[in-house]
């Protein structure tokens, strides 16, 4: 990992925003403008709508009408999202994209700061940095702070070794700027995996180039709400730790090269720290007071991850803890005072992911 002051754009790049749409047309202008605003970029936008019943695709051809800058495909029937991510990749004729989607936003000077360090970085291949999240009215321009504006790059292989540690993806996605090359050299994303496609696709770029991250700015602003369609997706930490396993399964395939004859073990180490992430989410949604139900259900992912987690200390004390809740045994203040660690400890995980990239 090396971390360098960030350096000013030697060029105006060229960039496009994929903006997948199905019924997000309330949403969609806003984040068109927050892509065509940008001041240190060219920028274009394409919209594919993936056959919305609202008036997404009635939207999309009002602004493509107002600004040439603006492409509209429109599916006749529902694709997925999968097929519409793609179908928008492949047409991008620019030196770099962003896919966005329809309800999310690009911060203020984001591709400017994300493509200046692939240009000055040659190897480095996707760029990503801090996003905001955020719910109602669409947030305005904040300030950096103090933090200073920096740039971290990693090798593909520390990136991928990070990742494999935590068993986590550190990226939500409207945060990324990718060269296109890449997009072209390693395909589209992977229709087998409609519910952790995005973890799989960083994986991919990391066995073949390196990550960079922006530090010290807001890169984009992710849409909290109820149709959000990562919580419809993924409606628990149990499925999300299942899909994200079977992400990082494909390690060992065709696409990572790069990580030939090491690939099985950052299969094991992937799953073996989802596992241990299910154990402690167990153990935390009964040391809350939480649902019987959900600690069942983490528990039981924890097993299909990873089988050979069956026999560790960690399971054993879960068990226990599961024995005493079934029972209809509260928390005691050894298990409070547990959880209240673990919550200051979270923030502190966030402070760092939100500095570093990782956590």
């Amino acid at each position: 990992m090396r971390i360098s002051a960030a350096g000013p754009p030697r060029t105006v790049a060229e960039v496009t925003a994929v903006i997948p749409c199905f019924n997000y047309g309330h949403y969609l202008e806003h984040a068109v403008w927050s892509v065509l605003g940008q001041a240190d970029v060219r920028a274009r936008v394409i919209i594919v709508d993936d056959a919305s019943t609202d008036d997404s695709l009635a939207v999309a051809r009002r602004l493509a009408g107002a600004d040439a800058r603006i492409t509209v495909i429109a599916h006749a029937v529902n694709q997925g999202h999968i097929r519409t991510y793609n179908d928008g990749l492949d047409a991008v004729e620019t030196d770099y994209v962003t896919l966005l989607s329809a309800d999310d936003l690009v911060a203020e000077g984001a591709l400017g700061r994300a493509t200046a360090l692939m240009t000055a970085h040659p190897r480095v291949g996707m760029v990503y940095g801090r996003p905001v999240e955020f719910s109602g009215e669409p947030p305005t321009t904040r300030r950096a702070g103090l933090a200073p504006h920096t740039w971290t790059r990693w090798t593909g292989d520390e990136w991928l070794a990070l990742a494999c540690l935590r068993g986590r993806c550190f990226i939500l996605s409207p945060e990324v700027v990718m060269r296109t090359a890449v997009v072209r050299q390693i395909g589209g994303y992977n229709r087998d995996l409609p519910k952790s496609g995005d973890l799989e696709y960083w994986l991919r770029t990391a066995a073949r180039w390196d990550v960079g991250r922006v530090n010290g700015r807001v890169q984009a602003y992710y849409r909290q709400h109820e149709a959000n369609m990562h919580a419809v997706a993924l409606p628990s930490m149990a499925a999300d730790i299942r899909h994200r396993a079977l992400a990082f399964d494909y390690l060992v395939g065709a696409d990572y090269a790069s990580t030939a004859g090491n690939g099985a073990r950052l299969v094991r180490r992937a799953r073996t720290a989802l596992a241990r992430e299910a154990v402690l989410l167990s153990m935390r949604e009964l040391d809350a007071g939480g649902s019987l139900v959900t600690a069942t259900e983490l528990r039981a992912a924890a097993l299909d991850v990873r089988p050979g987690h069956r026999g560790g200390w960690r399971l054993r004390r879960l068990d226990r803890r599961l024995h005493r809740a079934w029972q209809g045994t509260a928390p005691n203040g050894t298990q409070k005072a547990l959880e209240t660690v673990r919550v200051f400890a979270d923030r502190v995980r966030w402070r760092i992911w939100a500095l570093t990239g990782v956590s």
